[in-house]
């Protein structure tokens, strides 16, 4: 048995968190209006996180639920022990009765025989304020006044992110889009296992499907008009760019694109779109004209020709044809035509042969 089943207090702690999550559910078939908190001495930080005389502050995740579930959250005052003694002193009841002397073998355990005492000796016990049986008196006046069984509670994650530079925002490991307006500053968000929606000083700005992590989800709405083409891999977005400038610089960036990564192509188009800003949609559309007459693509080539000014110059005439030769065709006057005749020049101080015999 772990420490927490084996300390009273942390039982005790556990099965007070218990009864205020699962109890109105998979005991009692409802919730009831109104749950009151418990302030001194604990504080409880899972509920309360600023505690105030008048105007304590709950926790996010806590208000999440009661607005789930539709109950309102009455909290004890602060300083004031003797508010809440009864509902304290039913821990030191269940502790002598129920834990007192008992050993479990699991959680599961535990929760069975839990419910086994709360029928047939908690439930069936006379009451001391009441002189009643608790169990009579809950099926006859309190039942019919609880709320309706909610559905099941996704715990959601509450988180502050910044927007970045690239208008998007992490949570979970993945990347979720938001307006323009809020690059640089900080939005809530509340992520379930279905919807991640941000919020700015409290109101709803955008809902997203939530993604798996390493994901990303961007709506083009979100971004300026000239980005989203780049943001979202819009390959015909950007063509269509290109063809404002020119039919030609359209065909280029469509050639351009002409990969198994078209994605991997977009910053050469993007530098395509880059000079036909910088010396004008009329000299940009000539050059590609004239790079794709000589089936020349590269943006390389195109910058090369517009610094030089070089793409109203008209082309060279092709060169003529050369008659193709053999592949060692040499030429015939290096070859000898006749045989040559060896001839002994003596040299000085060398004695002549006589003769041979």
């Amino acid at each position: 048995m772990n420490r927490r089943t084996n300390d009273p207090r942390s039982r005790a702690r556990y099965v007070a968190i218990q009864c205020v999550m699962m109890a109105p559910t998979l005991e009692f078939g409802g919730v009831g209006h109104i749950t009151r908190s418990a302030k001194n001495p604990d504080n409880m930080p899972p509920v309360v996180a600023d505690a105030d005389p008048v105007n304590p502050k709950l926790t996010v995740g806590w208000l999440d639920y009661a607005q789930h579930c539709g109950f309102v959250t009455d909290t004890a005052r602060v300083a004031s022990p003797k508010d809440k003694p009864r509902v304290e002193r039913t821990v030191q009841y269940v502790r002598g009765s129920l834990w007192a002397g008992e050993e479990f073998i699991d959680l599961t355990d535990a929760q069975a025989r839990t419910r086994v005492w709360c029928a047939d000796v908690a439930g069936q016990r006379i009451h001391g304020t009441i002189a009643a049986r608790p169990a009579q008196v809950f099926a006859e006046h309190e039942a019919g006044a609880l709320l309706g069984v909610p559905a099941a509670y996704d715990v959601p994650v509450f988180k502050t992110c910044k927007v970045h530079r690239d208008f998007h925002l992490e949570i979970g490991r993945a990347l979720y889009s938001a307006p323009k307006v809020y690059i640089g500053q900080y939005l809530d968000v509340r992520a379930d296992s279905a919807l991640v929606k941000l919020f700015h000083n409290g109101q709803l700005v955008k809902v997203h499907p939530r993604q798996r992590p390493g994901g990303r989800w961007t709506d083009p709405d979100d971004l300026p008009a000239e980005k989203v083409g780049y943001a979202m891999r819009d390959l015909d977005r950007l063509v269509a760019a290109a063809r404002k400038h020119g039919p030609d610089v359209g065909l280029y960036a469509q050639r351009l694109l002409d990969d198994k990564l078209p994605w991997t192509r977009m910053r050469a188009v993007y530098r395509l779109l880059g000079l036909a800003r910088r010396y004008g949609d009329t000299a940009v559309n000539t050059a590609c004209g004239k790079a794709l007459e000589v089936d020349v693509v590269s943006v390389t080539k195109i910058a090369s020709m517009l610094e030089r000014g070089t793409e109203n110059t008209p082309a060279p005439p092709p060169r003529p044809a050369a008659a193709a030769g053999a592949r060692f065709a040499r030429d015939p006057g290096e070859y000898a035509t006749g045989r040559a005749h060896l001839h002994l020049v003596p040299t000085a101080g060398t004695p002549s042969e006589g003769p041979r015999r």
